[in-house]
């Protein structure tokens, strides 16, 4: 007589939802990240596939592990680095990968400049995000077919053959501006075949950066007095009218530059001893000197890079 204990025969989803601890994830997500409302919908929908996959699994109903590669799109500062490590952290907890790591990529990591450099660059890469997630940002920039002695497409070979054969192990996200990657994978169907899940990031409101700029200040414990919260109002809409925008890093850039000259304008104007509160408040002085108001672009965006993203 076998002592092999029998397969369960039901499985009690609630009971493994509450055991896995996704639900502190996706409560995390939803506490901290503002706005992305239809973000969150497609990581709790995802949850919810793996959960059923594990149950079924459980059954006897499902043997092979479903393809978590993924594509996220969208434009810059909409949250989607952020956004990948709390899915390395979902998928950590539900077992899908071991270690639950990110590791964040561009083009510069994985393709060298001469014959047998890119290889080793790009497997290294690899190698450092198995057991977990590798994010590729601006993706596309691998491939560039008008230049004949690119060596990009070497670095796409390697990462697809390992995407099939170590689907068990590593989950790729590559990231970028939706039409661009829409064309890279026009040029790249064996890329498209293997994202199973394409998800779009939104822009935020103003509204929204308003409440991000709100929590940015508050971890550092600075506050916008009446007429500064009035004067980051107008800068929000002026800024996102202005070239290479770039949602909440945009007003993260801001604020510091706010906080410099906040510094400044202390510095030159106090005449005594200076209380918290004075040491903690921004004011509308310190946000209107920014060049946006003027027309021009503020001085915190610094070079765009390849594509056009602020620093």
């Amino acid at each position: 007589m076998s002592d092999t204990p029998a397969p369960p025969t039901s499985v009690d989803l609630a009971a493994a939802f509450e055991q896995s601890g996704v639900r502190e994830v996706l409560r995390e997500l939803d506490e901290t990240m503002i706005g992305l409302g239809p973000v969150k919908d497609r990581i709790k929908e995802t949850a919810a596939l793996l959960l059923v996959d594990q149950a079924r699994r459980q059954l006897g109903l499902a043997t092979e592990t479903p393809t978590l590669h993924m594509s996220f799109t969208g434009n810059p500062g909409t949250g989607k680095t952020t956004v990948a490590l709390k899915m390395a952290d979902l998928l950590h907890r539900l077992g899908y990968v071991r270690k639950g790591h990110l590791v964040t990529v561009t083009r510069d990591d994985l393709v060298g400049q001469y014959i047998g450099h890119t290889a080793p660059k790009t497997k290294e890469a690899l190698k450092r995000a198995m057991g977990g997630v590798l994010f590729i940002d601006e993706a596309y920039y691998l491939y560039r077919p008008e230049n004949e002695r690119d060596y990009g497409q070497e670095a796409i070979e390697i990462l697809l053959q390992v995407m099939e054969n170590n689907r068990d192990d590593l989950v790729v996200i590559l990231a970028g501006y939706a039409e661009r990657m829409d064309r890279f994978f026009a040029s790249n169907p064996g890329f498209r075949s293997r994202m199973a899940h394409h998800i779009e990031f939104p822009d935020y409101s103003d509204t929204e950066l308003e409440k991000i700029a709100g929590v940015m200040l508050s971890k550092q414990n600075y506050v916008l007095d009446d007429s500064a919260q009035e004067a980051l109002r107008e800068y929000v809409t002026l800024r996102r009218g202005q070239p290479h925008f770039a949602n909440a890093r945009s007003i993260r850039n801001a604020l510091d530059r706010a906080r410099l000259r906040q510094a400044s304008r202390l510095l030159r104007t106090a005449s005594g001893p200076l209380d918290a509160m004075a040491l903690s408040t921004i004011t509308s002085e310190d946000i209107r000197v920014s060049r946006v108001f003027k027309g021009g672009l503020d001085p915190a965006r610094q070079t765009p890079g390849p594509a056009g993203t602020e620093g």
